[in-house]
This record gives structure tokens, C-alpha cells and sequence, in this order.
């Protein structure tokens, strides 16, 4: 006990930030640092600081932004973009892992309710934690970044109709006629769906542009609508998350969601540390040594069992091996959303501490454990993928599919269609080349084929992506993307192919062109040099000198 709350939030925010720094050192998310420091901090540890209204309060409206973000960011399209796969993945990997999660909670002893609320909780990965490893390794954009995303969105979706599913049920009494409840529940929802609906469509986009003129006041608003239906969410039966959700859905499909999004992020994440310290100083050390042994049965369920299922799924639709295990490896871990779920269910009298605490013990497990698998998800594919072969099946790929004919001839093989590629692409079809695009983004394959240009998906950093590309029809292959290993492994695929044609790679400067044009290339590109070079040349030509040197 320190006595002074104040003084209390400032050894919390101190001690935090010296965890953070160790977690980043050790690659891991934040999480895991400051659940660590309010076990240390709390009764279980040096007992340095106690439970406060204060901190309570500052975890509550962390949740509340959470989830208010979560509805801001709630875009649709992306699953539209990578088409059936993220609803099929995402349902599928959601009902695998719940009913078998399920099963083995029985199976342990737990009571039905317990095991619900375990084998739920072990569903959900954390969004936050995924984006943030796939935005690190550039992979966002790639198919199974974009998979991933999208039924990360699925799983959002489902956790908010999960929470209001256990709103009511915790809150109806015995005696009381349940399907009475679940109408008036039903009623209730329905009503501030059209509320949501009505404010979207004749109030908020006005008040929005009104309001946008003052970068402060917007966020002031986004943070006092964000509370506001938290709180609308709580009076009317559901809980402070549903309203929160639905606050952000209202004003996601404004102008100004992503300024409103990106401004609130920091704001987010310092008030969420007040929940996970709270939720770290709530555990009992004790306790939670006796729940080691389930909690790494689960565990293992997590790490093993999900990426196996979003694999099998993926790969009856006809997707790669390596697209469903990279994509797999993101839901191998259970998320901030599993650990909120836990404390919704021991405030409503449904769970004991003992299991919060298992559930917080799966969720420091998974998090780290997947966090590496992810990290070196290229080698640990590299490892596994001679057994991974029973999650492909042996038709053409979908990943594959081309506009251009099996036998038709092709100018220019072109590997990239970012700003340089699409400019260089756009160059080369009004010379009348006969251009085969690839790229791993499946937004830009899809946009660039709806305009008539020859596109399909291809990684370049999949160990089997030079032995995918028609190569025997191709008398240039270009390479747009300025990464030095990416094109070391294109010129060591096509040599271990026996690609005979010519070959031209792009550099990220002089250095880079030097060491290809010593390997051997036909050309090297340099864009932003060649560029400035022409762009000089045009402002200012050259004058021949009056009295040349001799």
C-alpha cells in the first residue's frame, strides 16, 4: 500500500514502462509486460498497490475505447476482398475450437457453465496483437495477411453477439420466463440498431463535418459518443462493450473515421494498461501454480489445434499449403477480447477467480508462444512443409487463376504492381507488350484485372513461388520490388528453373545495383535515381560548355 492514489498510478505507469521495454526487448506484446507487473505490483506480489475506483475506472473506459475502435474499424470490404474464405475460416475455426474446447473442459471436470465460458474464450485472438506482428513484417497486404484481418473481423463480430448473449442470460432471474427475456432482449436490440441506423443516416454525418473544423473537439466527441454508448449500452441491459461497439459502428462509415481511429489508438492503449494491470493484480500466484497443468493442456489446443483447423478449411477451398499455415498461425493464441470475457463472467457471478485465472494463465502462454510463431513464420514453414502437403488439395489452385492463356506467349513476366511496378506495367501495355502481372496483394490483383491487365497472386518470398510462374513463355522477367533477399531468392530460383530468358531487377540504391549487376542481371532499375535523373534532365538540360576542356 502506498497510501496516495496518485502515487500509486505513478509506480503503476513507471513500473509498466520498464516492462514494456523489457517485452520489446524479448519481441513480445505489451501484454504480457503488464499483466507480469500487476501480479508483481498486487496483493499476490510486493502487495505495492491495491485495488482503486480509480483504476477500476480507467480499465473500464480502456474497454470502452477498445471496442469502440474495434466498431470504428469494422470494415466490411475486407472481407468482400478476399471473398468466402474469411467467413468460412472464421465461423469454422470459432465452432471447431468451442465445441471441442468445450469438450475437454467436461472432460476436466468443470461445470457446464465453466467449461462455456473456457472453450469460448479460447475462440477469440487478439486483432491488436496480430495486425501489429503482420503490420511489422510488411504482411498485411499479403493473401493471408488480408485472410487473416478478415476473419479476425469475423471473430470480432461474434464476440460482441457473445457478450450480449451472456448479458442476458446473467441477468435473468430464476423463475423468470426466459423466452419472455430473450423478446424483451431481442426488442431492446432492435431498437438501438435503428437508433444506431437513424443517427448514421441523418444526424452524425452533418454533426461530423461541423465538428471535424477542430481536430480537439472531434476526438473530445469520438471519446464523449464512445462513453456516452457504453453507457446507453449499460442502461439498456446489454453491457458497457455492446454499446461502446455500436457507438463506433455509427460513425464508421463518415469521412473521419480513420482520423477519429488513429488519433484514439494511443489514448486506447494507455487506458488498457490500467485493465491488464488490474487483471494481473487480481491473480493468486498460488492459485495459479495449481491451474499450470490445465491451463497447458488448453494451451497446446490453442497452438496446435486452431492453425490446424483454418489450414484444413483453407485447403478444401482450394487454397495453398503455405497460405493456410501462415494465415493458421494467427489464431494460435487467445486474445485481449478472451481475458474481458472472463471478468464479464466473474462479475456476473458465473466463474470463480480460480478460473479467471486459468484463462489468464492459457492467454500469457499463447500470446507469447504464438508471438514467435509468427515472427518466424517463414522458417518454421520452411520446417513443415513436407507435411503439410494433406492441406492442399491437388487441383489448380485458387491463388493461381491468370487471364492469360496456358499457351499464349508472354513479353514480360513483371513480379510487383505497387506505385514503380503499376507505373512500369501501365508504360508497357501502351508499347503493346504482352505483360503476365503478379503480386501478393489479392485488393491489387483484383483491381488491375477488372482494368484488363493479365494478373494473378503470387508471393515472392514463398519458397515455391519462382516454380509457380509460366516461365517458358516469358522473355523478360522483372522484378518491381526493391528488397534486396526477396530478389536474391527470385535470381536463385530462376537459375535453379533454368529460366533462359533476360532478367531485370529493381535497387533500393547504388549499393544494391552494384552487387546485381555483378550477379549477372540483364538490367537493374533504380526508381527513385532514374527518376530524379529525368526529372533533372527536364527542369534543367544540360548546356554545352563555351570553351569545352581541352
Amino acid at each position: 500500500m502506498l497510501g496516495s492514489v496518485f502515487l500509486e498510478i505513478g509506480v503503476i505507469l513507471g513500473l509498466a514502462a520498464i516492462g514494456g521495454f523489457i517485452a520489446q526487448f524479448l519481441r513480445q506484446p505489451l501484454i504480457v509486460a503488464f499483466i507480469a507487473i500487476g501480479i508483481l505490483v498486487g496483493p499476490s506480489g510486493f502487495g505495492m498497490v491495491s485495488h482503486s475506483s480509480e483504476i477500476e475506472l480507467f480499465a473500464r473506459l480502456g474497454i470502452a475505447l477498445l471496442l469502440f475502435v474495434v466498431g470504428l474499424k469494422l470494415d466490411l470490404h475486407i472481407i468482400r476482398t478476399v471473398g468466402p474464405v474469411a467467413l468460412a475460416s472464421g465461423l469454422g475455426q470459432v465452432l471447431f475450437t468451442s465445441v471441442v474446447g468445450y469438450l475437454i473442459a467436461l472432460l476436466m471436470g468443470m461445470s457446464p457453465v465453466t467449461a462455456l465460458y473456457v472453450a469460448v474464450a479460447l475462440t477469440f485472438s487478439s486483432t491488436i496483437i496480430i495486425v501489429k506482428l503482420l503490420s511489422d513484417k510488411r504482411e498485411v497486404d499479403s493473401l493471408h495477411g488480408r485472410i487473416a484481418v478478415g476473419f479476425l473481423i469475423v471473430q470480432d463480430i461474434v464476440v460482441v453477439l457473445v457478450m450480449i448473449g451472456l448479458t442476458a442470460f446473467g441477468q435473468a432471474e430464476e423463475g423468470v420466463n426466459i423466452g419472455r427475456e430473450a423478446g424483451v432482449i431481442l426488442l431492446k436490440g432492435a431498437l438501438m440498431l435503428i437508433g444506431v441506423a437513424l443517427l448514421m443516416r441523418y444526424v452524425l454525418p452533418g454533426l461530423l463535418q461541423r465538428i471535424a473544423h477542430s481536430s480537439e473537439l472531434l476526438m473530445l466527441f469520438a471519446i464523449a459518443w464512445a462513453v456516452l454508448g457504453a453507457s446507453i449500452g449499460d442502461l439498456l441491459g446489454f453491457s458497457k462493450e455492446v454499446g461502446a461497439f455500436l457507438a463506433g459502428i455509427s460513425i464508421a462509415s463518415t469521412a473521419y473515421r480513420e482520423q477519429v481511429a488513429a488519433r484514439l489508438v494511443s489514448l486506447r492503449d494507455f487506458l488498457l494498461l490500467f485493465f491488464f494491470i488490474e487483471l494481473g493484480a487480481s491473480l493468486d500466484i498460488l492459485n495459479l501454480g495449481g491451474q499450470l497443468g490445465a491451463a497447458m493442456i488448453f494451451s497446446l489446443f490453442v497452438l496446435v489445434g486452431n492453425p490446424l483447423i483454418v489450414m484444413a478449411i483453407m485447403g478444401y477451398m482450394g487454397y495453398r499449403k503455405r497460405t493456410g499455415f501462415l494465415a493458421g498461425l494467427t489464431v494460435a493464441q487467445i486474445s485481449e477480447f478472451s481475458l474481458i470475457l472472463a471478468a464479464l463472467g466473474l462479475s456476473l457471478g458465473h466463474l470463480g477467480q480460480d478460473t479467471v485465472g486459468l484463462i489468464t494463465l492459457v492467454g500469457l502462454i499463447t500470446i507469447s508462444a504464438s508471438t514467435y510463431m509468427i515472427l518466424y513464420s517463414h522458417p518454421l514453414y520452411a520446417r513443415l512443409a513436407p507435411w503439410l502437403g494433406i492441406f492442399e488439395r491437388k487441383v489448380a489452385h485458387r491463388e493461381l487463376d491468370s487471364t492469360v492463356g496456358d499457351e499464349e506467349k508472354v513479353d514480360i513476366l513483371l513480379i510487383g504492381l505497387g506505385r514503380f511496378g503499376a507505373s512500369v506495367a501501365t508504360y508497357l501495355r501502351q508499347r503493346g507488350c504482352r505483360l503476365l502481372a503478379v503480386d501478393f496483394d489479392p485488393e491489387a490483383v483484383q483491381h488491375h484485372t477488372r482494368d484488363g491487365y493479365a494478373v494473378h497472386y503470387g508471393d515472392a518470398e514463398d519458397p515455391e513461388f519462382i516454380a509457380s510462374l509460366p516461365l517458358s513463355r516469358a522473355t523478360w522477367v522483372v522484378s518491381t520490388v526493391r528488397d534486396r533477399a526477396i530478389n536474391r531468392m527470385i535470381l536463385h530460383g530462376l537459375k535453379e528453373q533454368g529460366y533462359k530468358g533476360k532478367v531485370a531487377i529493381s535497387a533500393a540504391g547504388s549499393y544494391d545495383a552494384k552487387f546485381f549487376e555483378q550477379a549477372g542481371v540483364d538490367m537493374v532499375l533504380v526508381p527513385y535515381a532514374d527518376a530524379a535523373r529525368e526529372a533533372a534532365a527536364q527542369l534543367f538540360p544540360q548546356k554545352k560548355a563555351d570553351n569545352p576542356p581541352a
